[in-house]
């Protein structure tokens, strides 16, 4: 039996390895999950998690190992058999389609019918008690493609919701929700746990799994460390675990620039229809700048628009001093200027191509003379994974294999093959692990060191806290306030984006 497990698991995992060609991910994991409880599962980017509950969930077919439920050896080849064994898996990447409507989303493959025809006024009533439910104020007959990323979160924890599951596993479903609606999810999760459900949770965010699980599981490089009782284990206990060393420091030292720094950047009374009205901010020479917010507050339209993704209306941006018009990233790489974008998925990585094209795209003339140098490009990657300690197995796998904050490093590295001297960064950890995190944090902060400047946007408010030299917060497209030193504290950083304070406040 595993060390804190309880007796007789309504699922169980015995002896599980996978590989996927030569690189072998999971090596003879052992799990059990009880009924109604909340099992967390931890460990870093790579860890195996994912890949783990994939097998569990029938989207993955393990190389070898069994499953068993209710104590019965059971073969789960594919996700429909795992639904039909109550075995249901929240995707962390969206498994929506995005042309359909959400009711047609939540009822996909299990369609109601009323005789020979879909009965959508039911599948309408039922999608929209289960969006009720999840305080979710969407209309069942918007498309997919129409909804911003918070409302996908929601319609796919409402899809696997309403399969009435007898095993739900969700997948760092936190990672795009606002804290209300967090809030309103472990309402949920507690009704479920309390009909008998047992909830597999995947996060990073350890303050979570603190709050919400009965028992975690810390993984380590695809093999079991612990299986302990909720109680016993503190969050740096499972920080320690997760990457078999202490995290002493999770923030470095904070060297501020020096007074007179030179103003490298610019912005001046920045407009973009809908998104940004009329913010302004100054970024010094061997500087930190955070932008601090809640979702819909402007800060990344706000970045978009000074490297030319978003098309400003108004507003200038200078550089050095110097007036730019910066339409695109190309003028903005010509300034000096990198940005990477909080979407790795489907705006900063081509998933389904390898590591040296998309560590290179940036930087392309910089590799071509009239055909492109492929030995120069493979030094360069050599030389990325080695100082980004991207962790790929072989380095002509796809960038898509990667795990989450192995894709957060390429990309990093990606936008340092410009030799920027701005470097704007947007959600840089989010989804990823702390160790992952940590090595996150050092680069930023070896940058400001270097004189080089960057600007942090982040939702996470120990990082802004933790990195930023000055913080500038938005609310509704402006800029509410600014804080530095000893100013920067949580309370004041959620006063200025509540409206409480600032130029906008009642």
């Amino acid at each position: 039996m595993l060390d804190g497990a309880p007796a007789a698991p309504v699922v169980a995992m015995r002896a599980i390895n996978k590989a996927f060609g030569p690189v072998q991910v999971l090596f003879d994991v052992d799990l059990e999950f009880e009924a109604g409880e909340v099992h967390a599962l931890v460990g870093e980017n790579g860890a195996g998690k994912s890949t783990l509950m994939k097998i569990l969930s029938g989207y993955v077919e393990p190389t070898s190992g069994e499953i068993r439920v209710d104590n019965k050896a059971t073969a789960v080849p594919d996700s429909a058999v795992g639904e039909a064994l109550g075995i249901v898996l929240i995707h962390q990447e969206f498994n929506l389609a995005e042309q359909l409507t959400v009711e047609e989303n939540i009822f996909l493959g299990r369609e109601l019918f009323k005789g020979w025809f879909l009965d959508k006024k039911a599948m309408r009533a039922r999608s929209a008690q289960v969006l009720a439910h999840l305080k979710a104020d969407i209309d069942p007959r918007t498309r997919i493609r129409d909804l911003p990323v918070s409302d996908k979160q929601l319609v796919e924890i409402a899809k696997a919701v309403s399969r009435d599951a007898r095993v739900l596993i969700m997948d760092e479903p936190t990672a795009a929700l606002t804290s209300s609606e967090t809030e309103v999810l472990f309402e949920l999760i507690e009704e479920l746990k309390g009909r008998g459900v047992t909830i597999v949770y995947i996060s990073h965010k350890l303050e979570e799994v603190e709050r919400v699980a009965d028992r975690v599981t810390v993984l380590r490089d695809g093999r079991r460390i612990t299986t302990r009782p909720m109680a016993e284990v503190s969050q740096d206990d499972m920080a320690r675990l997760m990457v078999g060393r202490e995290i002493i420091d999770m923030y470095p030292p904070k060297q501020p620039p020096v007074p007179d720094a030179e103003i490298v950047l610019e912005a001046g009374n920045i407009h973009v229809p809908g998104l940004v009205e009329g913010a302004s901010f100054r970024l010094r020479r061997g500087e930190i700048l955070g932008f601090a917010g809640l979702v819909g507050s402007g800060r990344t339209g706000l970045m978009e628009a000074v490297v030319g993704l978003s098309h400003r209306s108004a507003g200038e941006i200078r550089v050095r001093g110097e007036a730019r018009d910066i339409r695109n990233l190309s003028d903005a790489t010509a300034a000096g200027i990198a940005y990477l974008t909080k979407d790795r998925k489907d705006k900063g990585l081509l998933l389904n191509m390898t590591l040296r094209p998309n560590l290179t795209l940036l930087a392309l003339d910089r590799f071509t003379s009239l055909l492109i140098d492929e030995a120069r490009e493979e030094e360069a990657l050599k030389r990325a994974v080695r100082e980004f300690d991207i962790r790929a197995g072989r380095l002509n796998a796809t960038a898509g294999t990667l795990s989450g904050g192995n894709q957060q490093k390429l990309l990093l590295a990606k936008v340092m093959q410009v030799e920027p001297d701005i470097v704007i960064v947007d959600e840089p950890t989010r989804g990823i692990d702390v160790g992952t995190k940590h090595q996150i944090y050092v680069f930023i902060s070896e940058l400001a060191k270097q004189g080089k400047s960057c600007v942090l946007v982040s939702s996470d408010m120990p990082e802004i806290i933790g990195l930023s030299h000055r913080v500038i917060v938005m609310r509704s497209g402006r800029v509410m306030g600014e804080l530095s030193g000893e100013a920067i504290e949580e309370h004041e950083i959620v006063r200025y984006a509540t409206g409480l304070k600032g130029d906008d406040a009642k």
